[in-house]
């Protein structure tokens, strides 16, 4: 996301399909071609392999803790891995794809 904005941000969840999402889980771009961030329960990083505007994540890797939000965390990175498009718009970026799935994260003050 280099030079698009966004990439020195820590991005926190706010709705998946248009419905708030109770827990709390984040996305940063640490790096170009990087992604990492806090799910629910666990620490993650992976790769975001399409240029701008474009994502694509592979090799998402997350640490192995169980918390009560375990089923939120499984949500979220489902629907990580079906985005396609991000968009950043100030302080609000936007996940989404074809089928009309949506993540949208504000970022951290």
């Amino acid at each position: 996301m280099t030079g698009y904005g966004g990439d020195d941000a820590t991005w926190t969840l706010q709705s998946l399909d248009g419905r708030p999402f109770g827990a709390r889980a984040t996305l940063i771009f640490p790096e170009e071609g990087q992604i990492a961030g806090q799910a629910p329960c666990n620490s993650y990083s992976g790769q975001q392999t399409a240029p701008y505007p474009w994502f694509a994540t592979t090799g998402i890797a997350a640490t192995k803790r169980a918390c009560p939000e375990l089923a939120d965390e499984t949500r979220y990175f489902a629907a990580l891995a079906e985005m396609t498009l991000v968009e950043v718009v100030g302080d609000i970026l936007i996940l989404s794809n074809d089928t009309g799935r949506e993540m949208i994260f504000s970022a951290a003050e």
